[in-house]
């Protein structure tokens, strides 16, 4: 292999890792937290990735899709964190249930408003950068950059913020957490909404990537489980190394064979894990 096929080849492989990260974050942090296994987090990044298409279609601005999104998913999150998730809370399997249903719903009513047609977003800016002799897409560097930093600031805030402390509490014993005056009913509330809220995110940076259509959140929905089962569940470390070990294993399959060999892959590796080794690669201490 050459260098600047090597070279190609390390920024795909991280540009995969990015996206993975980026894909699963949100479920990571509403499992890790709160024990919700939310089938519909895939939705959500759907949701995000429509907030680009709505603004083109309202005229706005291109940067007007942040606050489009943070306002769109925030409030469906909320609504559903109030009418269902409260009441589901260390109730893994109805809570499974639930929300696959609410999944369906969001998908039929993406489809209602928007069509079911494949749509596809510009890049909020053109170009490429040189590294070495390799052109790379600057947008794609970008949001590995903001991957790496977002994920380094949610790491050092939950582990050094008093509000990070409280969760921690409210993780390890609920009761005794209540017991010490902590509001873990606002703490639950606040969790959900804000792992809807960086599933929305994801859609949002990844769709100018992406082909955006209403059933969109199935894939990420999977692509995130198998990014979580491989490097194990609730932690911020093991969805590191599951979207390390899966984005690696996939841009290179992807790279020597085919795309469809790449997922192959994956999926393999994913029902291994399930069989062998449940709790992943990095276990929680």
């Amino acid at each position: 292999m050459s260098s600047d096929a090597l070279v190609l080849f390390a920024l795909n492989a991280t540009w995969q890792i990015a996206a993975l990260a980026l894909l699963a974050l949100g479920l990571g942090l509403v499992f890790g937290l709160l024990r919700i296994m939310n089938m519909a987090h895939g939705d959500f990044v759907m949701l995000g990735a429509y907030a680009p298409v709505l603004t083109a279609q309202w005229g706005l601005p291109p940067l007007a899709a942040i606050p489009v999104c943070l306002l769109m998913v925030g409030l469906t999150a909320l609504i559903v964190e109030r009418l269902v998730i409260r009441h589901l809370y260390a109730r893994m399997f109805d809570s499974l249930l639930a929300t696959w249903a609410l999944s369906i719903l969001m998908r039929e009513g993406a489809e209602l408003a928007f069509g079911p047609q494949f749509r596809n977003v510009p890049l909020p800016f053109e170009g490429v950068t040189q590294i070495g002799t390799v052109g790379y897409p600057s947008y794609r560097l970008l949001v590995i950059g903001l991957v790496a930093a977002g994920f380094l600031a949610l790491w050092l805030w939950y582990r050094r913020s008093l509000t990070g402390l409280k969760l921690r509490a409210m993780v390890d014993n609920p009761t005794l957490a209540e017991g010490a005056g902590i509001n873990t009913a606002r703490l639950s509330a606040g969790a959900f909404v804000a792992g809807c809220l960086l599933a929305g995110l994801a859609g949002l940076l990844l769709a100018p990537t992406l082909s955006v259509y209403p059933g969109m959140g199935l894939d990420a929905l999977i692509r995130s489980f198998f990014t979580l089962i491989v490097g194990g569940l609730g932690t911020l470390e093991g969805l590191a190394v599951g979207a390390a070990v899966i984005g690696g294993l996939q841009a290179g399959l992807s790279a020597y064979l085919s795309q469809t060999a790449g997922y192959l892959g994956v999926l393999i590796l994913a029902i291994l894990f399930l069989w062998r080794r449940p709790d992943g690669l990095y276990r929680h201490r």
